[in-house]
């Protein structure tokens, strides 16, 4: 049998990579994507290597050089500069003139006859010319003459330019294509880094009387900006099921008047690309999108693929749903809670093309509308198959678009839902509570190996979630786990105003519901409350925005305390010119004190030298010297610390 054409050159332990190149590695537009590989041959050949990298939408590949690290690691970096797919390959090669040089110089320095050898570097340069443009071609040809004749020092200072110089005219006849690895896919910044703002829109009217809408959304812009915060959410806005609809804290029936949960989508007023029009109107929508993004504010749709028993969906295509031995429609259950104001979809239908493509619908109406972010509920309980489908079928036209996961379950299903293209995932820092937890969790999201493609976004409070830490806790508990979320997770949220109110009343002992939750009632909200933490909220929002450190989570780095209630961490801007430290009380009721142990060496701090630390939230300003410094944190004050470091005599 005829050998294969010999591809001299290893490549191997490519990244960054997913599953062997199954799914995508994520990057946000303007991001260093640093390629790494093993790279080598046989013998005493040296080697060459390239990145080849691409936007899908392209047709030629450009190139970034790749360098050696030591022991046949090499690594070569390029940026994204617009959203969608990237891909990238590794070309490396036996650089023949490059070898021939080691060998050279050595003879020349043992004083050693090189007289063939240099005829033999003469013709190698040569034969390169023969591929290079022609003003570099001019050049080699000269330089070739040159070598013939002589290996004076001027000669050999030239020749490591000239080797330099042919590495962009490579032979590729023997070249090793390395081209498996993952495609990247490049979002919008947002994806990465943002604070959420959850509200719901019936809760927002200042006149008692009558029920918010959404031109009083509008009016509310200002505060969520005022806040701080880059994406306001909205539960879903469509009109809401009658049959069986849920009354005050969960009640299996509703009294007269009570407006039902929002998730319960559907009814004659129209179904998932309606607007309840006790809400407004389509119109309003799109005036709160434009209004919005005046307040450099984004609008996140609740997207929740399942019905109520009176959505239009029931009637024009029954075979969507899955139907009891008795003909009823069967509603959704977790046993042993019942949900009889939802219907699921029936995914395993014969009909799924057509089901598939109603869901797809959706999505592109409310684009259609101006709609960018959304927010994705349950996803978990849907085919994995179906959301890679769906998302790629969005992001064919609107790479833009983000997708977050609301998918509270097992992290295998988690992770799959990031790997198949949800932009963003919610985690498990709402129940992450003690130091130790914090320290661990938070590890595994910026260095573990998911880190390639599962963006954290980290809630310390939703509609359903009301963790007994801030049941129990002070308005310090309050203040710690926003600081954690806000400055832990380059994206995070709340469910307001509730936190920023210090809701703390659960429905009954045990229980994570809200007692007179906002998803069966309708609230009005005192804004201007003194014991309101806004002001704290938007100081935080504020330094997010001010300090590169807390926009992205690859930084991160724990620090030891000598006290089990102090948590201490640090992160830093890829240049290095912004160090933000923070140490945080985990109690709620009682002041703590210790030693912290910050390695200045991981940080660009030297050792010996003093630094200021600058408290952002207070203005307080602190000189420390070495790695052990004392702090004391009172959590009727402000119980955390939120520390700009500057070497003493450095710019601030």
């Amino acid at each position: 049998m005829q050998p294969n054409e010999p591809q001299r050159v290893a490549v191997e332990h490519a990244v960054p990579d997913v599953d062997g190149g199954e799914f995508a590695v994520k990057r946000v537009v303007g991001d260093d994507v640093t390629v790494e590989a093993v790279v080598f041959a046989d013998g005493h050949n040296l080697v060459a290597a390239n990145v080849e990298y691409r936007h899908a939408n392209e047709r030629d590949w450009r190139t970034a050089p790749m360098g050696p690290l030591g022991n046949d690691q090499w690594a070569a970096a390029f940026r994204v500069e617009r959203a969608g797919e990237y891909r990238f390959r590794i070309v490396a090669w036996i650089d023949h003139l490059a070898t021939w040089q080691q060998g050279f110089l050595r003879k020349v320095e043992a004083g050693q006859d090189v007289t063939l050898d240099r005829e033999e570097g003469a013709a190698l340069v040569e034969e390169i010319a023969k591929r290079a443009g022609e003003r570099d071609a001019d050049a080699l040809e000269t330089f070739a003459e040159r070598l013939r004749h002589s290996s004076d020092k001027r000669t050999l200072t030239r020749l490591a330019r000239i080797v330099e110089l042919t590495r962009d005219y490579p032979d590729r006849a023997h070249a090793t294509v390395r081209d498996t690895t993952s495609p990247i896919w490049v979002d919008q910044p947002l994806a990465i880094c943002g604070a959420w703002y959850e509200l719901f829109p019936r809760s927002t009217s200042l006149d008692r009387a009558r029920p918010g809408t959404l031109r009083d959304v509008i009016e509310r812009l200002p505060y969520v900006a005022e806040l701080g915060f880059d994406v306001l959410y909205l539960p879903p806005i469509h009109p809401i099921g009658t049959t069986h609809r849920k009354g005050a804290n969960n009640a299996r029936e509703a009294k007269p008047g009570e407006p039902g949960s929002p998730w319960a989508i559907g009814s004659a007023r129209g179904g998932h690309t309606a607007v309840d029009p006790d809400l407004g109107t389509l119109g309003d929508v799109q005036q709160l999108v434009r209004a919005a993004r005046k307040q450099g504010l984004e609008v996140a749709l609740d997207i929740a693929f399942q019905c109520s028993p009176d959505h239009p969906w029931i009637r024009e295509h029954p075979q969507w749903f899955r139907h009891r031995p008795d003909g009823s429609i069967a509603y959704a259950e977790n046993p042993p809670k019942k949900y009889e104001d939802i219907v699921p979809l029936d995914f395993d239908t014969e009909d799924w093309p057509a089901l598939w493509e109603a869901l797809a619908d959706v999505v592109r109406f409310w684009i259609g509308h101006g709609v960018r972010v959304f927010r994705v509920d349950n996803p978990h309980t849907k085919p994995f198959p179906f959301w890679e489908w769906l998302i790629a079928e969005i992001h064919a036209t609107n790479p833009n678009i983000l997708f977050l996961a609301e998918a509270f379950t097992r992290p295998h299903v988690m992770h799959r839902l990031a790997k198949i293209g949800f932009s963003q995932s919610v985690t498990y820092f709402t129940w992450r509570n003690s130091k130790w937890e914090l320290t661990e969790y938070f590890e595994e999201l910026a260095h573990g190996p998911g880190a390639e493609y599962f963006r954290p976004n980290v809630w310390p409070n939703t509609p359903d979630i009301l963790h007994e830490t801030l049941q129990h806790g002070s308005r310090g508990t309050f203040m710690v786990r926003f600081v954690l979320a806000a400055c832990l997770s380059a994206a995070y949220g709340i469910y307001g105003p509730v936190f920023e109110l210090m809701v703390r009343e659960a429905r009954e002992e045990g229980s994570e519901e809200y007692l007179d939750s906002e998803k069966y009632e309708i609230h009005h909200w005192d804004l201007d409350a003194p014991w309101s933490l806004r002001h704290f909220i938007a100081r935080v929002n504020a330094i997010r925005r001010a300090h590169p450190a807390l926009q992205r989570n690859s930084s991160l780095r724990f620090h030891s305390v000598d006290n089990d209630q102090l948590l201490c961490w640090s992160k830093r801007s890829g240049d290095g010119s912004d160090i933000v430290l923070c140490v945080v009380n985990l109690d709620p009721w009682h002041a703590q004190a210790g030693w912290t142990h910050v390695d200045l060496g991981a940080l660009g701090l030297d050792w010996e030298q003093p630094f200021e630390a600058r408290d952002l939230l207070t203005e307080a300003r602190y000189t420390w010297s070495g790695p052990d410094n004392f702090v004391s944190l009172d959590p009727r004050s402000t119980p955390a610390h939120v520390l700009a470091l500057t070497p003493l005599g450095g710019a601030e």
